[in-house]
């Protein structure tokens, strides 16, 4: 490793599994004889935009493919080269899973060049796997190694997705269920971030399994094939999971105005059986000659049962209308 330069790992493969580590020197002594080189770089450093510019002998074409700012999942065919480029789960500290991360890799038959902007815990598995000696072997054993831990770490974000959609449909039966609106838009929102870029990267495996390169072999397109049918059913997952979300979103909102309505029809049973009660008492408590009662001492105790009368025979009349 020499992150200072942008070199992040260089191998020198043995056809084995295992891999020698070599800095850049010996990369720049490199000849195909010597086995197959694997070069990760950081292409923002200045050392590895030189090298890609001036010494790594490819055509502007690639070099520009390789190194734009926005990509999305895509293969291009080069002859006997394959350019790749695919997407993975942002598993670094304090990243969203979402905020996918991008890994670009140019294939030929006795050269890696692979490149990132942001750290691929995939790479990291080639590199710590060569080192073990259990690593890839050629180009097309690199891609499929890394694609298969792509495809695994998406599966597991994928289905935390799913189990946090099962736990709303079952939360929104609760009392209060006010607080999952956060959650319930936080599902959508992973769903259709991580749809953007997945479906595409299973189209591009699709294609990959069906390319004829020298660099794929049939051991190969069974593995990208294995990929292809996990990551269409990981499009599938996340379609079903941003519906559900929107379903249990819908429901929630229905429920909530299904309780302000009850609240607003009590309030207004409340005010329709007052509001003759305060007539009435208004009546009777203004201040000037005539009012009924003045002179008895009962006349208080009559306009209360008068009144609680009233409020009861309203009362049956609502239910009789099925207010109530």
């Amino acid at each position: 490793m020499d992150n200072e330069t942008g070199l992040i790992y260089a191998f020198l493969l043995d056809g084995k599994g295992g891999g020698i580590s070599i800095d850049w020197e010996a990369i720049r002594a490199w000849t195909p004889e010597q086995g197959a080189l694997w070069l990760h770089l950081d292409y923002l450093h200045k050392d590895a935009m030189d090298w890609l510019q001036e010494e790594s002998g490819l055509k502007p074409i690639v070099l520009q493919s390789l190194v734009a700012d926005e990509t999305r999942p895509r293969t291009i065919d080069y002859g006997q080269d394959l350019l790749i480029i695919l997407r993975g789960i942002n598993a670094n500290p304090g990243s969203d899973p979402e905020d996918m991360v991008a890994l670009r890799m140019l294939l030929e038959p006795r050269r890696i060049i692979s490149m990132r902007r942001r750290r691929v815990m995939a790479v990291i598995d080639a590199a710590e796997a060569l080192a073990a000696g259990n690593g890839p072997k050629d180009p097309g054993d690199f891609f499929t190694f890394v694609c298969d831990r792509i495809t695994d770490r998406m599966g597991d974000v994928i289905q935390d997705i799913d189990d946090s959609a099962d736990e709303m449909e079952e939360a929104i039966l609760e009392e209060d269920a006010r607080a999952l609106r956060p959650q319930l838009s936080k599902i959508r929102r992973q769903a259709i971030a991580l749809r953007r870029y997945i479906a595409p990267q299973r189209d591009v495996l699709m294609r990959l399994q069906n390319e004829r390169n020298p660099l794929i072999n049939e051991s190969h397109r069974l593995q990208i094939r294995e990929d292809a049918e996990r990551t269409a059913r990981f499009v599938e997952d996340m379609d079903a999971a941003r519906d559900r979300a929107a379903v249990t979103q819908e429901e929630l909102g229905n429920r909530l105005s299904e309780e302000m309505n009850r609240a607003m029809l009590v309030l207004s049973i409340v005010t329709a059986i007052f509001l003759p009660l305060g007539l009435m008492t208004g009546l009777l408590g203004i201040n000037v000659g005539g009012i009924p009662g003045t002179d008895n001492h009962w006349a208080f105790l009559i306009v209360c049962l008068f009144l609680v009368g009233l409020g009861g025979m309203l009362l049956f009349i609502f239910k009789r209308l099925k207010w109530l």
